[in-house]
């Protein structure tokens, strides 16, 4: 599995430039104002990274129960679209 490039990304603490994802906010004083899922408190780019290396949608869903397997899916290609990567 190739990794993501994180040479283009927007800022240096986000994996992913996730400007335009409706499923990603920034929120000051929230994870010190790093990209999570809305609503929660689960940094965008873990769930993103933990696909990268191997880890299943079911198990990535079992350790983020807050977060449906489709939202899952529609965070993984939104960051491959973001590289031009293969989905996963």
């Amino acid at each position: 599995m190739e990794s993501l490039d994180t040479s283009n990304t927007a800022s240096v603490d986000s994996y992913v430039d996730w400007t335009g994802c409706e499923l990603v906010e920034r929120v000051p004083g929230k994870v010190s104002g790093r990209p999570v899922v809305r609503g929660t408190r689960i940094l965008a780019d873990t769930i993103v990274q933990d696909a990268e290396l191997g880890s299943p949608l079911e198990e990535i869903h079992e350790n983020y129960p807050d977060l449906s397997v489709a939202a899952i899916r529609r965070l993984i290609s939104f960051a491959q679209s973001q590289h031009g990567q293969r989905k996963l």
